[in-house]
């Protein structure tokens, strides 16, 4: 009985005398000896999403500086309009005075959390007076920062406004080191110059622009 529709279709040949493609076709499909061509797929064009450029800016960098020094310095000049070589170098050298770039330290050079240095300087440039010694605690609760860590205390150095009243004359450009001192003393007020004027034309040597 599985041979009948291609016995039929045979006769159906031989009574009529014609043979008809479409007559072809569908025995051979009952008798799944032909299958249907496959469908082709037509691929279709994937959405195009544009890859945003992002502009390089070229920047002051040392590489043979540490992580804390890179930081602090990829920091200016985020975050403020410096561009000179020797204002950056000018506060660089003075934070390297002040602290090595060490956040947690208390003058004398005990290594201790911000709530722990109750005489002297304390941080990254010392903050020495009761108000901003207060200060960089106030602005690291109101905008949640660690008071001992280096990158809170970055964003409380730039913010400062004794940093900001002094910030134009490092942002004008132009000067010597010897110059861009002035206004360092001004932020800073120290008692001791030390070497900061030497670790500041050091840094002038380290620092490519790239």
């Amino acid at each position: 009985m599985g041979r009948l529709p291609f016995i039929i279709a045979t006769s159906l040949v031989v009574i009529t005398g014609r043979i008809t493609l479409p007559m072809i076709a569908e025995t051979l499909f009952a008798m799944n000896f032909l299958a249907p061509a496959p469908v082709k797929q037509v691929p279709t064009d994937p959405t195009v999403v544009p890859i945003p450029v992002v502009q390089y800016e070229e920047s002051w960098k040392c590489p043979d500086c540490s992580d804390s020094e890179q930081y602090v310095l990829a920091e200016l000049q985020e975050h403020t309009k410096i561009k000179d070589r020797n204002a950056l170098a000018t506060i660089m050298g003075n934070i390297k005075q002040e602290s090595n770039f060490h956040s947690n330290i208390c003058e004398g050079g005990a290594r201790i959390p911000y709530n722990s240095c109750h005489r002297g300087g304390y941080g990254l440039i010392q903050w020495t007076s009761i108000g901003r010694y207060i200060g960089l605690g106030e602005f690291c609760t109101k905008y949640g920062c660690d008071p001992s860590s280096l990158e809170g205390q970055t964003r409380y150095m730039i913010n400062e406004n004794i940093f900001q009243k002094n910030l134009p004359m490092f942002e004008g450009g132009g000067q010597t080191v010897s110059q861009y001192m002035v206004p360092a003393y001004y932020w800073l007020g120290w008692g001791i110059k030390g070497n900061r004027e030497i670790y500041a034309y050091d840094y002038t040597k380290k620092f490519v622009f790239s």
